[in-house]
């Protein structure tokens, strides 16, 4: 049933009520109080409502022309992980992994990745990780300005409906994409705000493939977010 259908009916439950309390006042009938109540409208799902609408854009993203990265692409690349998640993660782009799965960080990064989120004490379903740009740049290119532009109303919007408490920027492009990084300042473990969400920017895990020494202080970037979270490391077994 429609819309229209729906709020016709409420508006006949809602005469048909009236009428017996005017009938009841005149002593022409006998019911219940609690039958004359007016219908009361079930409550909306908002997290429904957010999973469908991130279905939707899932979708459109999927079929999407407003870039010239859409030539090369095998498979968009939307998300996974939870859309409930109090933390999201935001990369830059799909590599070739990522495009021939649809899925985002499943390559040896990805691996790298959820290791660390496990350290935090999280489960890979229980963030939500995603890119700055759906479909992967030639040679897994850094994504260019334009195509980053084009691509950062579904960003937005996936941001919004997860309404997570920290975003955690992983690499520079992402954190620049985010409003938390300027030129010539610096920018990796220092606390931003996009859209008055926390976000904690940090190096890319395919830069830590590359640069192991710099795990450790990736490591200190998110302990500091799960301290921001209210939560506790968990407990190494010995």
């Amino acid at each position: 049933m429609g819309d229209d259908g729906r709020g016709e009916l409420a508006e006949l439950a809602a005469l048909t009520a009236e009428h017996l309390r005017h009938e009841m006042d005149l002593g022409n009938a006998y019911l219940p109080r609690g039958i004359l109540r007016a219908p009361v409208a079930p409550e909306r799902d908002s997290a429904g409502d957010s999973i469908d609408r991130l279905t939707v854009l899932t979708d459109e993203a999927a079929a999407c022309t407003r870039c010239r990265l859409h030539e090369g692409r095998t498979k968009s690349v939307f998300a996974r992980g939870s859309a409930n998640a109090s933390l999201v993660f935001v990369g830059e782009g799909p590599g070739y992994h990522e495009d021939q799965s649809g899925l985002p960080f499943v390559g040896k990064a990805g691996q790298l990745l959820d290791k660390m989120i496990v350290a935090m004490g999280f489960g890979a379903d229980d963030v939500y990780i995603c890119n700055v740009v759906k479909c992967r740049p030639p040679d897994n290119r850094t994504p260019n300005a334009d195509e980053a532009a084009a691509c950062l109303p579904y960003l937005k919007e996936q941001l919004a409906l997860v309404a997570p408490d920290v975003i955690v920027a992983l690499g520079r492009h992402a954190a620049e994409n985010l409003g938390v990084a300027e030129p010539g300042r610096r920018w990796r473990g220092q606390w931003g705000q996009w859209q008055s969400i926390r976000v904690m920017p940090t190096y890319h895990p395919a830069y830590l493939l590359r640069n192991p020494e710099n795990k450790r202080v990736v490591w200190q970037d998110l302990q500091t977010v799960v301290k921001a979270l209210g939560r506790e490391l968990p407990t190494r077994s010995s």
